[in-house]
């Protein structure tokens, strides 16, 4: 593997997990209805299935997972994916909103502000540092080549 596409893949991971730390931000208030829990009120049982449709969940988070592309003898590189954070969401008092249950709960997304801003904060650094390898090699190679711009 070059050290472009090492360098590169780390650019696209570090841009993958800014994507998701700003949907998880933008949708930190993004409530909706508790999802049916096994036989908690049967009242709450009869009047969830009626009212859940009609509005739509609360956000499902998101994570980056990332892991090293090495195979063998080729070793570099990284690759990122995305899934869902597990439990996605939180219950939390919100009385006033109309897909509440009958104890008033809601249905958050389970995301904390701490932990985005700080993948912002190690994407933003990711990004530099592979942007540096990238200036580096680029002027390494021009100098060893000969090759003037």
């Amino acid at each position: 593997m070059s050290i472009y596409s090492i360098a590169t893949s780390g650019l696209s991971a570090a841009s993958l997990r800014v994507s998701v730390a700003a949907s998880n931000v933008a949708n930190v208030s993004t409530t909706g209805p508790l999802p049916a829990s096994g036989g908690s009120a049967s009242s709450a049982g009869a009047a969830s299935p009626s009212i859940a449709p009609t509005f739509p969940p609360a956000y499902v988070p998101l994570r980056v997972d990332q892991v090293d592309q090495s195979s063998g003898s080729s070793p570099g590189g990284t690759i990122a994916t995305v899934s869902t954070v597990s439990p996605s969401y939180t219950a939390q008092s919100d009385p006033s909103a109309p897909f509440a249950n009958q104890d008033g709960l809601v249905a958050a997304p389970n995301v904390d502000l701490a932990d985005q801003f700080v993948q912002l904060a190690a994407a933003k650094y990711s990004f530099i540092a592979n942007a540096k390898v990238i200036q580096a090699y680029s002027e390494t190679e021009k100098s060893l080549l000969d090759i003037t711009t």
